[in-house]
């Protein structure tokens, strides 16, 4: 099947939301690399752990206690993660004043140590996230799901996404989409289903000028019961 053009997309899209004006407000703007080099290590690490435990749980009850875990978790100082005896990551766990769940509390000792290896090689992790070229953010992805724990699905890029990193989302809507234009027909995390992601949305990218989300938001508002 031919890749079809983005402005057929966008089109399908503005007259499912009201138009284009109502489509434009909608549109996530991601931030200058410059801003996101900038964001504290600790904020990832924040965000990365709220995104792991709001997998499988409502995000809201998640959101709802975050501040706690800010508390019982030093601000999620990279330093301070890293200094933390297993005894102590396990009553950590067990404190009620956080979601006790103890697989989902010691992914935040490995993604700290992952953060930290990023910052020995390339200054910080925020300036690595800043210079990942966007035409390979699967790569990022993969680094992600490499390097650190239960990172892989959309977790990674989710976090991404709501860090101000300029990303795609495999969402259910946007994989339906590729695998209804034959974009996509293999596993959806494989080498060859993500290249193949990647390779369409860096066309659309050329076509239309804009940032990877807003592509994927509009490919995703263009499709299903977003009406």
């Amino acid at each position: 099947m031919t890749r079809e053009k983005f402005d057929q997309i966008y089109a399908r899209a503005a007259e499912r939301k009201g138009g284009s004006q109502s489509l434009e407000a909608m549109l996530a703007n991601p931030l200058p690399a410059d801003a996101l080099a900038q964001v504290g290590d600790d904020r990832w690490l924040s965000a990365l752990s709220q995104k792991v435990f709001q997998s499988g749980m409502s995000w809201q009850v998640v959101r709802n206690k975050w501040p706690n875990f800010e508390e019982v978790f030093f601000g999620f100082d990279i330093e301070k993660m890293l200094l933390i005896p297993n005894e102590m990551w396990e009553r950590k766990a067990a404190d009620p004043a956080i979601i006790r769940h103890l697989g989902k509390v010691m992914t935040i000792p490995a993604n700290a140590q992952m953060i930290h290896g990023a910052t020995r090689e390339f200054g910080s992790f925020s300036e690595m996230v800043a210079d990942w070229p966007s035409n390979d953010i699967v790569g990022l992805w993969r680094y992600l799901k490499k390097h650190g724990q239960r990172l892989g699905g959309n977790t990674g890029p989710y976090t991404l996404r709501i860090m101000g990193k300029d990303t795609f989302i495999l969402s259910r809507d946007v994989e339906a989409y590729l695998r209804h234009t034959g974009i996509i027909d293999g596993g959806r995390d494989t080498q060859k289903s993500l290249a193949a992601a990647q390779a369409a949305f860096n066309a659309w990218q050329r076509e239309s000028g804009r940032p990877l989300c807003q592509i994927s938001q509009v490919i995703a508002f263009s499709v299903g019961d977003n009406y």
